[in-house]
């Protein structure tokens, strides 16, 4: 009987609704609409590439109900831009049985109400005759009424040309891959006589390079890299160095006039193909590039960004040379040495998941003027870590020092050591800021610097949150040079510093023999 006498005064609910109810009355607009945006400008795509999604809000703030005769893009169907009007696709002018999204009649607008249209494009740069690697492309969105001429939105997007490596697509339908183990992944090795590309080997600064899958460098190649050279990755893509293979990625000190802008753009960078400031700092959004065992190489001037790891360096056979490196935001790693030899000075890296550093499985490392941090917003990573193994076999360390180094994060221990068996664990630490806030658990750890004075000599220990701080400048946002009251300033080895340069280029002398990448500056 209950549920009776519900469902009767549900059924006279919804009837007394429905007798209340009037028909809209619509009139054609005559102008006055307002806008989110008066121009939309869509990040930087590449060409032939999809753009993201932008967003344009409508809103009909009259007290009437309107009907907007038309909106459409200003070059109509010829337009390299696609909008859906409040979830409508639009007119169907090439017959295909969905909406264009270029031209759209009589949409409905409730007073007081509002609309969203969605605005995307992919141009085609080969279309447009233009001495530049970029073209600035427009259009805009425009809004009839009977009253005069249509209200308008601007559309703004700048195009790239780039130079596009991918694996092979084969007749049966299949893709090229790689050999990786027992397993095969989507990826290409790269090639002297690409029809379309030139020489594969060789990546300029013409144009930016975009990556699709793993590019490999085969047995006995070198991928050489020019100074200014913009390499992207897409979503599982990155770069393998092969066995007895070598990579040079070599840039050089980018100018700049007397405002601090780039006149010319020296620094190579490798990071993802998502051009869009919302992605500019993303972890995760590419693969690594990866050193296999018996490969070497030389990066210098560098910047890689928004990676899983950042370099991934297996058992090299000769010294990698890392110089006026930086490396952020990535998921794991920004570096991940195994069994590696590594030589580092002015190496910057922050804002990784596990470690900024790891020298793992034993190996041959020597860092000097480098700035270890890691404000990675989830704890338990650290700027730094060392290890000979995990369990048995273990791994030689031949070496491990650290020469007028920061290695200050956000969390409590800028370092982490584990050291398994007997053999040897060789390493020193001279003339570092090093963050370690022990709370008893490491006081007598002989690696840690409470119990261990030998192998950390004259040391900066930072031991709480109010002394021996760095003074970085912005370390969330990756900004790690240091201000003048940093415990780094006028605390480094002369004798290591002495006929050096920091990472920007500018000399270390005797005013400024500080610990980090970086020379101390004013912040005012």
């Amino acid at each position: 009987m209950r549920f009776n006498k519900y469902l009767i005064l549900f059924v006279l609910s919804a009837l007394t609704l429905l007798s209340c109810r009037q028909d809209f009355e619509f009139e054609y607009s005559t102008g006055g609409l307002e806008f989110s945006k008066e121009t939309v400008y869509l990040d930087t795509v590449f060409t032939n590439i999809g753009s993201s999604t932008y967003t344009l809000k409508v809103y009909n703030k009259s007290d009437n109900d309107i009907k907007i005769p038309r909106i459409q893009l200003g070059e109509g169907n010829a337009s390299k831009y696609r909008i859906t009007v409040d979830g409508m696709m639009g007119n169907d002018d090439d017959g295909n049985g969905t909406g264009d999204g270029k031209i759209f009649e009589n949409i409905e607008l409730l007073a007081k109400d509002s609309m969203y249209i969605f605005i995307e494009t992919t141009i085609n740069y080969d279309e447009y005759a233009n001495p530049d690697s970029e073209y600035l492309y427009t259009d805009q969105i425009e809004f009839h009424n009977i009253a005069g001429a249509p209200q308008t939105v601007d559309l703004i997007t700048l195009v790239r040309d780039a130079y596009f490596l991918f694996p092979q697509r084969f007749g049966d339908g299949t893709y090229e891959t790689l050999p990786i183990g027992d397993e095969e992944i989507y990826g290409f090795y790269l090639d002297h006589a690409d029809p379309d590309n030139g020489d594969e080997y060789h990546w300029g600064n013409d144009k930016p390079y975009v990556i699709y899958g793993y590019a490999a460098v085969p047995t006995g190649e070198t991928l050489a890299i020019d100074p200014g050279a913009k390499i992207h990755f897409h979503a599982d893509s990155g770069l393998i160095i092969g066995n007895g293979a070598t990579v040079n990625a070599i840039g050089a000190y980018s100018t700049y006039d007397a405002e601090g802008n780039i006149l010319v753009d020296n620094e190579i960078t490798f990071e993802s193909d998502r051009l869009e400031p919302d992605f500019s700092d993303i972890a995760g959004q590419w693969g690594t590039i990866w050193m296999t065992d018996g490969s070497t190489g030389s990066f210098q001037n560098v910047t890689i960004k928004n990676a899983t790891v950042g370099l991934l360096i297996e058992h090299n056979s000769g010294t990698v040379s890392l110089k006026d490196l930086q490396i952020y935001n990535c998921t794991n790693y920004g570096i991940l040495a195994k069994t590696a030899t590594l030589e580092g000075q002015n190496v910057v890296i922050n804002n990784c998941g596990q470690a900024g550093l790891a020298c793992s499985l034993g190996g041959d490392y020597d860092f000097k003027h480098c700035t270890f941090a890691n404000y990675w917003p989830r704890p338990n990573q650290v700027s730094v870590s060392i290890d000979n193994g995990d369990g048995t076999p273990q791994f030689a360390l031949t070496n491990a020092r650290f020469d007028n180094c920061i290695i200050y994060g956000s969390t409590s221990y800028g370092i982490s050591l584990k050291k398994e068996g007997n053999d040897a664990f060789p390493f020193t630490f001279n003339h570092c800021l090093i963050k370690f806030f022990d709370f008893g658990q490491f006081q007598n750890n002989p690696l840690y610097p409470i119990a261990n004075t030998t192998d950390y000599q004259n040391c900066i220990i930072a031991r709480n949150s109010n002394t021996n701080k760095p003074d970085y400048l912005n370390p969330q946002n990756n900004k790690l040079i240091i201000g003048l009251d940093s415990a780094a300033k006028n605390s480094a080895d002369a004798s290591v510093a002495s006929g050096t340069f920091d990472i920007l280029g500018n000399p270390r002398t005797a005013t400024s023999w500080d610990m980090g990448a970086y020379n101390a500056i004013s912040f005012e």
